[in-house]
């Protein structure tokens, strides 16, 4: 039987993330995000893991890198500036093609900014935020429920194509408490990993995990392969959700936190005669192109709304490809937009 609990979002990442077989979690506090780590501290004793607050957000990430090489499912989590120390080893990790889990609750900034919610690091998440031609999986939950659900996902997308994958909330998604579903039993992907270095026992080759090619023909041939692996991803794990789109007026797109207030603005739109539908990305690597490609001379215009100076707008644009107009309107600092302003500027577009 499934079990419903009342649970704060940052616990549900943890608990997501044990359910999913991960037993080694390293880290280092930073808000709006500590509470990753102080469930993983109390629970991974009790499950016979490994939990390290290590001296930095450097360290973590490349305990994270032997974990993942060794071939266990691992997690580490931080919050803006803290992910932006990690970038060299995740790129490291993503050379080596080593399957592991990110958690990014996103903070404001630049520089060392508010607890507040933002949605700012999306350029660093989707773009490869770290040195090279590489990408990560970016998952972007929009309820606590999704996180579950998301966060379980992440290992078994990890470990399906040995890939870097990424949880990227907001401080308040990251807070928030909401009723959760966890199911009795998780689907998990299976995987003999008998690429990781695990020992020889005198039984096999050694495996040597690397992301160092000196060679010039033998690293374009990495990086090649590493782009045929990101153009399977984008066959095979868009996911996205479409609401109200079919003959539309305008169209809004959104993801995480931001999306829950444009349902709202949409009932508000309806009572005044205006059809808005939603695009919401919910990975938003690979980017739902697809999705904007159908929609695309359906609508009068887009509508990005974002809690960044406009990031995602940018994807929406290219995806669009000039078929539609595509506006943008983003609150930044920790602001949040009110389904009044959202509504308002979806009034000033269609004027």
């Amino acid at each position: 039987m499934s079990e419903k609990l009342l649970m704060k979002g940052n616990e549900v990442i943890a608990e997501a993330a044990l359910r999913a077989g991960c037993k080694h979690y390293f880290g280092y506090p930073i808000t709006p995000q500590t509470e990753v780590a102080h469930y993983m501290a109390k629970k991974m004793p009790e499950i016979n893991g490994t939990f390290v607050q290590a001296e930095s957000e450097v360290a973590a990430i490349n305990m994270v890198y032997g974990a993942a090489a060794a071939g266990a499912r691992v997690l580490t989590s931080s919050s803006s500036p803290g992910i932006s120390l990690k970038q060299e080893g995740i790129s490291y990790i993503a050379g080596a093609e080593l399957p592991c889990v990110i958690v990014n609750i996103v903070r404001c900034g630049p520089g060392l900014g508010g607890i507040l919610p933002a949605q700012c690091d999306y350029f660093q998440a989707v773009k490869g935020g770290g040195h090279g031609d590489y990408k990560m999986v970016v998952l972007a939950p929009s309820s606590v429920q999704e996180l579950y659900e998301l966060t379980v996902e992440s290992f078994n997308i990890a470990d399906r194509y040995r890939i870097c994958t990424m949880i990227m909330g907001d401080g308040m998604l990251g807070q928030m408490m909401e009723a959760v579903e966890f199911k009795a039993r998780e689907e998990i992907y299976h995987d003999d990993k008998k690429w990781a270095t695990t020992g020889t026992k005198m039984q096999r080759e050694s495996n040597n995990v690397t992301s160092i090619y000196i060679n010039p023909e033998v690293l374009e041939k990495h990086n090649l392969k590493l782009q045929a692996k990101y153009r399977q991803i984008e066959q095979n794990e868009v996911r996205v959700e479409t609401y109200n789109c079919e003959n539309a007026d305008i169209i809004v797109t959104a993801y995480g936190t931001v999306a829950r207030i444009i349902k709202n603005v949409i009932k508000s739109a309806e009572k005044e005669g205006i059809k808005v539908g939603l695009i919401r990305p919910v990975t938003l690597w690979p980017f739902p192109t697809a999705a904007f490609e159908k929609y695309a001379e359906t609508p009068k215009a887009f509508l990005s709304v974002e809690l960044s100076a406009g990031q995602m707008v940018e994807d929406v644009r290219l995806a669009v490809n000039g078929k539609c107009p595509v506006h943008f309107y983003g609150r930044m600092g920790g602001m949040v937009p009110s389904q009044k302003e959202i509504l308002n500027k979806i009034k000033e577009i269609l004027k």
